[in-house]
């Protein structure tokens, strides 16, 4: 489990396919620290398994196997040595909850299609599958690389995002630009009330 608060934007260091999947390895700064082989760690909000840590100078390199699936259906599969990567060491029990729920599950694909400076901040518009649109509301959470962010607006098939001037220097946003796929999970509160009411909905039926 994760809150959605961007820890740093780690480095592609390798990436090299094997039998059964994908190694990925990231150049981390802040998140190499104290997590050991077998720990979760959200790479651009997608909950991977720690396999190995190595130091390298200052940082550390952490490796992951990522299976094939996951690869095809995130956005790691764009990602190349040098890419900026989000990167988020799972909630302690008696962690801070600064943003929302997340589980690291990354439930769509979104297509950036406004990325601009807007005064000091920057407004970010993101095309969406319908299976996520479902669930944006208008002030609600949604994740998008693993960032717990507010939804600024909504229209029928995309939503609004203003980012302030730290989210854009600390997380991966910086290297983005449109047209860049994006890793979406949406609230986990949303597929709850849905999954009840849809219970609820049926047992009226069979009345």
């Amino acid at each position: 489990m994760f809150t959605g608060i961007v820890e740093e934007a780690g480095m592609v260091e390798r990436i090299r396919p094997t039998a059964k999947g994908i190694e990925l390895t990231v150049r981390s700064a802040v998140c190499g620290r104290g997590v050991k082989a077998g720990a979760s760690v959200a790479v651009n909000g997608c909950c991977l398994t720690l396999v190995k840590s190595t130091a390298s100078g200052r940082a550390r390199l952490l490796r992951f196997d990522v299976l094939q699936e996951t690869w095809r259906l995130t956005n790691l599969q764009f990602a190349t040595p040098g890419s900026l990567v989000n990167l988020e060491r799972p909630l302690r029990a008696d962690g801070e909850l600064g943003g929302h729920f997340v589980t690291g599950h990354v439930d769509g694909l979104g297509k950036i299609i406004r990325w601009e400076r807007a005064g000091k901040d920057h407004v970010l518009d993101i095309a969406a599958p319908a299976e996520v649109m479902r669930y944006v509301v208008h002030k609600g959470s949604i994740t998008v690389d693993g960032m717990s962010l507010t939804v600024a607006g909504v229209a029928a098939k995309s939503f609004r995002i203003w980012i302030i001037p730290h989210t854009y220097e600390v997380t991966a946003l910086r290297g983005k630009k449109a047209g860049d796929r994006v890793n979406l999970e949406a609230d986990l509160l949303g597929k709850y009330v849905e999954k009840f009411l849809a219970g609820r909905s049926r047992q009226s039926d069979k009345k």
